[in-house]
Order: structure tokens, then C-alpha cells, then sequence
């Protein structure tokens, strides 16, 4: 499974990462875990409003902080 948090450095963008590393390590999976800051890498998914969240290339979130619980139904989901 890969997870991308997109965004450029503002405040809601590192709580997100945060909030995902925890969630990361709560799972027990194996993650490839990804910041991604470029903003032409940011608009190749589209993403106006970060923090946008990306599991498996797949954008599941855009222009919030979501909980760790959250984030771990998204990673259920995946079903990686």
C-alpha cells in the first residue's frame, strides 16, 4: 500500500501527516509513505484545496485534517 499526503507546508498539512503516520502505525501494514510538496506533482491529482490525502493513486480526501480513525477506514478500504 502506498500513501501520499499532498501538500505545500501549511499548518493542516503536517497535522494530516501526523495523523497518517499514527494511523500507519497502528495498522500493523506494510506502507510505502509519501509527502509530497511539489505543486505540479499536487496537480497531476487534481487536488485545488490541500491536504489532499492519496491511497493507492487514488485520491480519497481533500482540504481537511481527518482523524486517525478516518485515515484507517481508508486504508481498509483499500484493501491492501
Amino acid at each position: 500500500m502506498t500513501i501520499e499526503v499532498l501538500g505545500t507546508g501549511c499548518k493542516k498539512c503536517f497535522e494530516l501527516e501526523a495523523v497518517v503516520k499514527t494511523a500507519i502505525a497502528r495498522s500493523g501494514k506494510f506502507v510505502q509513505f509519501e509527502k509530497v510538496d511539489d505543486l505540479m506533482r499536487i496537480m497531476e491529482y487534481q487536488v485545488l484545496s490541500t491536504p489532499g490525502l492519496v491511497i493507492d493513486g487514488k485520491v480519497v480526501s481533500t482540504g481537511k485534517v481527518l482523524s486517525v480513525d478516518e485515515v484507517m477506514a481508508f486504508m481498509n478500504a483499500s484493501g491492501a
